[in-house]
């Protein structure tokens, strides 16, 4: 029979990689998309830092950060404890609440089209399920 203080303690421990777990996931997005963001604009695709970027710019960040984004879903799920695809989808709940904030600081500041911090916020959840998914079928028993 094990004691309530192991049981706790192991609880504890998981609470603790679960924790890590999300925040490796967000690190990994948040790293990775800096670090493009930092090359394309010394290679001077983007314009400066703090000047507007619009359309087809916005389109190109959005989607390396929507691949980042499933790739930190996918990251999530591999470090976590257990139930890989609800670490997954907090991950990406904690992006959606980031990428709302962000929203709400950014759009009046005029860097870019409305939609593209808009929709850095809506795809948050759907790609960090979505690396979840990928996880799961990759690692499917049987």
């Amino acid at each position: 029979m094990t004691s309530p203080m192991t049981t706790m303690g192991v609880r504890l421990g998981n609470m603790w990689r679960s924790a890590g777990a999300v925040l490796a996931g967000f690190l990994a997005v948040a790293v990775f998309s800096m670090v493009t963001d930092e090359v394309l604009h010394l290679l001077h695709v983007y314009p400066p830092w703090g000047q507007p970027m619009y359309n087809g710019l916005s389109l190109l960040a959005l989607s390396y950060r929507i691949v980042f984004t499933i790739a930190g879903g996918y990251m999530t799920a591999m470090f976590a404890p257990g139930d890989p695809m609800r670490h997954a989808l907090a991950l990406g709940v904690l992006g959606t609440v980031v990428g709302i904030s962000s929203a709400i600081f950014t759009i009046p500041m005029h860097l870019g089209p409305n939609w593209y911090p808009i929709s850095l916020a809506v795809t948050a959840l759907p790609c960090c399920w979505l690396g979840g998914l990928l996880y799961r079928a990759r690692h499917a028993e049987g």
